[in-house]
C-alpha cells in the first residue's frame, strides 16, 4: 500500500483547492490535518510528501503549534521527503531550515499591486532550469495574501522574484519548495477568503471577482501545471500522466 500525501492546514478556511483536485484526478491517497496545539503526527516518514498551506500566523510565533510545525518541516526536509509550502508554508520552511521571516516592505494583497497592475513573479536563472516550472512561462501572474516575507541562507535557492517582496519562490535541497503566492486558488476559496480575511475585506469584492474572471483560465492552468510538476518531482505521478 502506497503512503499518502500529508496536507497540513493552519487555518480552517485555507483549503488545498487545485492541489486537492489534482490529487483526486490522479487517484493519489492524501490526508488533510488541521494543525492545532495538540496535534500529533506520529512519524513524518509515514507519508510520501508534505504540503503545508497558508494561515494568519507568523512562523516567528513561539506557540506549541508553530514549534511543532517547524519541527515536522525540518524532519521532512532532512529525510528528503518532498515538500511544498504555500504562503505561511513557505515562511515556515525557510524558518525551519535556518532562514528568517521579516515584515514585507509592502503588504501584498489580492491580484493588483499599488500601481494597479497584476502582481507578477519572474523566474530567476535557477528557476528557469528547475523542473517545477516545466512548460511554464518566465513571468507568472499571482494572487497574494501576506504581510511577511523571507530572508534566505546561502544554501537556499531563489527560483522566482517579485517587485515588492523579492523572495517569492524558494527551493531547499533537491525537493523542498516554498511558494509565497496562492496558485491553489479556486472560486470557492476566493469567496471564502473575501468574507473571512481581514485584509481582503478592505478590497472591493466586485474588483476581486472581476480580476479573477480576467485571469482565471491562465491562472488555473498555471496552478495545475505547477502542482503537476511538483508531484512529478516527488515521484508520485509520471511526467506524461
Amino acid at each position: 500500500m502506497s503512503k499518502p500525501v500529508l496536507i497540513l492546514k493552519n487555518e480552517p478556511r485555507e483549503n488545498p483547492g487545485l492541489i486537492e483536485f489534482l490529487l483526486k484526478n490522479h487517484s493519489l491517497e492524501y490526508q488533510i490535518v488541521y494543525l492545532e496545539n495538540n496535534t500529533i503526527i506520529e512519524s513524518i516518514e509515514d507519508f510520501n510528501a508534505l504540503i503545508v498551506l497558508g494561515g494568519p500566523e507568523s512562523a516567528n510565533d513561539t506557540t506549541p503549534k508553530m514549534i511543532n510545525e517547524l519541527s515536522l518541516i525540518r524532519k521532512a526536509v532532512q529525510s528528503h521527503i518532498p515538500f511544498l509550502g504555500v504562503c505561511l508554508g513557505l515562511q515556515a520552511l525557510v524558518k525551519a531550515m535556518g532562514g528568517s521571516v521579516v515584515k514585507c516592505p509592502l503588504q501584498e494583497t489580492g491580484f493588483r499591486d499599488p500601481d494597479n497592475n497584476f502582481y507578477k513573479v519572474r523566474l530567476t536563472e535557477n528557476g528557469r532550469k528547475d523542473r517545477l516550472f516545466d512548460q511554464l512561462p518566465d513571468d507568472l501572474t499571482v494572487f497574494q495574501l501576506h504581510g511577511e516575507t523571507v530572508q534566505l541562507t546561502p544554501q537556499m535557492s531563489l527560483l522566482a522574484t517579485g517587485d515588492f517582496c523579492k523572495n517569492q519562490i524558494v527551493k531547499i535541497g533537491d525537493n523542498a519548495y516554498g511558494i509565497q503566492s496562492h496558485f491553489e486558488l479556486t472560486d470557492e476559496l476566493l469567496e471564502s477568503w473575501m468574507t473571512e480575511d481581514a485584509d481582503l475585506k478592505k478590497l472591493s469584492t466586485e474588483q476581486l471577482r472581476s480580476d479573477f474572471d480576467i485571469v482565471r483560465q491562465d491562472y488555473q492552468k498555471t496552478g495545475l501545471q505547477l502542482f503537476h510538476n511538483f508531484l512529478t518531482i516527488a515521484g508520485l505521478i509520471n511526467t506524461n500522466s
